[in-house]
């Protein structure tokens, strides 16, 4: 593995933000750690994360702690790099001593950190990262301390062929990604397998880098190819502003995207987000959610943009809880085997049973629809591709 320094060159990369405040406890706390999208091309889906966990922490110190003890936070900024993330992984592993790991969002990132983690034994979380090797290495084998609260590319590039095959009954479309992205590149393949199995072709499949910031050669070239759907499975700034540049060249065919979308995205491509759809994980007018999303508003003066991350970050924290007490300890590898056992646990937006892979079994997923009015993505359907 890539060599990334010491631990002292990783306190400069990496920022640690403050211990969350808990109420007076006798024992000791239960230490978890954060690794979150602070700054960078990601910041707007880390900072909901981190709002999200010091919610829960708060409520669950307010009701007791766990097993009596308080719960206490560290939270490094990997600042959307895999080198922060690595670092902030063994600093968190070796030297916080931490029992639990929760994020980032980015396949990429909890890829690079894997490896520390399973070394460590120190269970790990990804709130969405959806590539597959997150859990499993290139050969297939399980990641032992790995886990995620999330459905997979497999699964969501199958439901954006399925939604744009089957429900705009659309038959010739053209991709757009990031090929220097473990998530765009997962999240292309998986679509083009399963849309050509639809029955549909893929008539133009062009790339970008991370840091790109104009599109127009490629979605040009897109153009010209006469696609009637757009596929752009990336995510970050890249997301709105290659909606923006095509709509700008005269694309107006529906361009369906993954688990990207973030209303920041308004912010940027304006009206060009008409007629676009976004797979999602949660449904923000879910009833279960309304109290959470008014807690966020309350605590942060504004609504969870990244609604999606909120969520997941939120649910992770009570998923780690539950571990911890059926566990009985905070011991990491008590908590591992817990976390590897879950079934049928209730959280605030779906009931999570674990998979030999480490993955959550039979989660629905949901498409949003872009709506001018409004300036959101609403609900629109659930899918289940077949």
């Amino acid at each position: 593995m890539r060599s990334f320094g010491s631990i002292r060159k990783a306190m400069v990369l990496v920022s640690l933000v403050c211990l969350f405040a808990v109420p007076a406890f006798a024992a000791d706390p239960i230490r978890i750690g954060e690794i979150a999208t602070v700054t960078g091309d990601f910041a707007a889906y880390g900072v909901a994360e981190v709002e999200s966990v010091k919610i829960a922490v708060a409520e669950i110190n307010a009701a007791g702690g766990i097993l009596g003890r308080p719960v206490e936070v560290i939270m490094y900024d990997c600042r959307t790099r895999q080198e922060d993330m690595v670092n902030a992984a063994r600093r968190l592993v070796e030297q916080d001593k931490v029992s639990v790991v929760i994020g980032p969002s980015g396949s990429g990132l909890c890829i690079a950190a894997a490896p520390v983690f399973n070394r460590g034994k120190v269970p790990h979380i990804g709130t969405l990262p959806t590539n597959p090797l997150v859990t499993v290495d290139e050969k297939g084998q399980v990641r032992p301390y790995n886990f995620r609260i999330c459905f997979l590319d497999p699964y969501q590039g199958k439901m954006i062929a399925h939604f744009a095959a089957r429900d705009l009954g659309k038959k010739k479309a053209a991709v757009l990604y990031d090929v220097s992205s473990d998530y765009s590149h997962g999240l292309r393949e998986f679509f083009t397998k399963s849309f050509k199995e639809y029955g549909g072709e893929i008539v133009a499949d062009e790339g970008h880098r991370e840091q790109d910031v104009d599109f127009r050669a490629q979605l040009t070239v897109i153009k010209d190819a006469n696609p009637d759907v757009l596929v752009i499975p990336t995510m970050g700034k890249a997301l709105p502003l290659a909606v923006k540049q095509a709509r700008d060249l005269g694309i107006e065919i529906p361009i369906v995207g993954g688990d990207g979308y973030g209303d920041f995205m308004w912010e940027i491509a304006g009206d060009a987000m008409r007629e676009s759809y976004w797979v999602s994980h949660v449904d923000k007018a879910d009833p279960a959610l309304a109290d959470f999303f008014r807690k966020y508003e309350e605590q942060t003066g504004t609504e969870a943009m990244e609604f999606m991350n909120a969520v997941m970050a939120y649910d992770s924290v009570y998923w780690v809880k539950d571990a911890i007490e059926r566990a009985g300890s905070d011991d990491p590898v008590k908590i591992r085997d817990a976390l590897e056992a879950t079934k049928g646990l209730k959280l605030m937006h779906a009931t999570l049973t674990m998979d030999e892979f480490h993955n959550p079994k039979d989660k629905d997923g949901i498409m949003l629809a872009s709506d001018i009015a409004t300036k959101k993505a609403v609900f629109f359907k659930k899918v289940k591709p077949e």
